[in-house]
């Protein structure tokens, strides 16, 4: 990202810091572009306060207000009453949040990822009061598609990635994640990412298809390589001491918009993953696109158990507790959609 490009960010960050006492505008960031998964929810839960009530929502797509760390430090400081944002960069925060980074942890089976999603107890009960402890509501998460990787070369196993410098969030657990999969972790900024591949800083990066496809990774990148190690996880969160200050009916309101989003924005996603890796194949005709079999998937499969130790060594108890609810969740979520 350029200086004047962080300079305007600032700017307007002060200026709505300025103007953030009126009660019938409410500001929300999120980081992806308005037509992307995390603006598509965006749009929705707007078009929900906005019909049931007099309060205005003014969207904020990435970019407009820095990068990830900026807008959170705006939504904890009250500049911004809502943000959307991984448990990726909200890591340092809350390194519980990283459990979403183990992989394998979640199905590649929709309906019982949706189902998690729905009644997760680690979610739902034991996610807010960390949330709560940094200054922030936590609203929703909700999954946004199978996570991919986009390389030079093609991956058939760990050893494919060998000295491959591969662009993670800065998350110390997709670190661990990439290194136990045989590659060179380089933790970068999203601004940084398409420059890096064009000029071989960086040789891979991950996301959904969706995103690599409006973000047009496939221009800097010839394989794309599907594991079914993750799913993107994103986390919508509101300024906690605004939250509480409003009254119950606005309350009420924020919580119908939200689970009015949230159904909305599974359900958008049926076949976007297929539809948006064949929009890359027919822009780039000699994209390599692999699905790995059960059989290649092993060895990659067989990394999860060092990287749960390695998730437990960084967050202890707590982050125990939660990772063996999550389980437990998983379980009843795949006994409920197979019965």
């Amino acid at each position: 990202m350029s200086t004047s490009k962080i300079f305007t960010g600032t700017a307007l960050a002060i200026c709505l810091a300025a103007t953030a006492s009126s009660a019938d505008t409410w500001r929300y960031a999120f980081e992806e572009a308005l037509e992307e998964v995390q603006g598509k929810f965006a749009q929705k839960f707007k078009e929900e306060i906005e019909a049931n009530s007099d309060h205005e929502v003014q969207l904020f797509p990435f970019g407009t207000l820095g990068e990830s760390a900026d807008t959170m430090e705006q939504a904890q400081a009250g500049i911004l009453q809502f943000v959307d944002q991984s448990p990726g960069f909200t890591g340092a925060l809350i390194p519980e949040a990283q459990v979403f980074f183990v992989p394998y942890l979640l199905p590649q089976d929709e309906e019982t990822l949706q189902e998690f999603f729905r009644t997760s107890t680690a979610i739902n009960e034991m996610f807010p009061e960390l949330y709560a402890e940094q200054g922030l509501e936590l609203l929703t998460m909700f999954p946004e598609g199978e996570v991919c990787m986009s390389t030079q070369e093609p991956v058939h196993s760990p050893a494919d990635l060998n000295e491959v410098k591969f662009r993670v969030m800065t998350n110390p657990l997709l670190v661990e994640s990439y290194q136990a999969f045989g590659a060179t972790p380089t933790p970068l900024p999203w601004g940084e990412v398409y420059g890096a591949l064009q000029t071989g800083i960086i040789q891979g990066q991950e996301n959904p298809g969706f995103f690599l496809e409006s973000t047009k990774m496939y221009e800097v990148t010839d394989v794309i390589t599907c594991i079914g190690h993750n799913n993107f996880t994103t986390a919508v969160m509101a300024n906690k001491q605004f939250y509480d200050g409003l009254p119950e009916e606005d309350q009420l309101l924020i919580q119908s918009a939200t689970d009015a989003a949230f159904d909305y924005i599974l359900d958008y996603q049926a076949g976007l993953q297929e539809e948006s890796l064949q929009n890359i194949r027919e822009a780039k005709p000699e994209m390599q696109v692999n699905i790995l079999s059960e059989e290649e998937r092993k060895p990659f499969m067989d990394t999860a158990v060092q990287v749960e130790e390695a998730f437990i060594d960084m967050t202890g108890e707590r982050g125990k507790a939660i990772l063996d609810q999550m389980k437990e969740d998983l379980e009843q979520a795949s006994q409920a959609t197979s019965g």
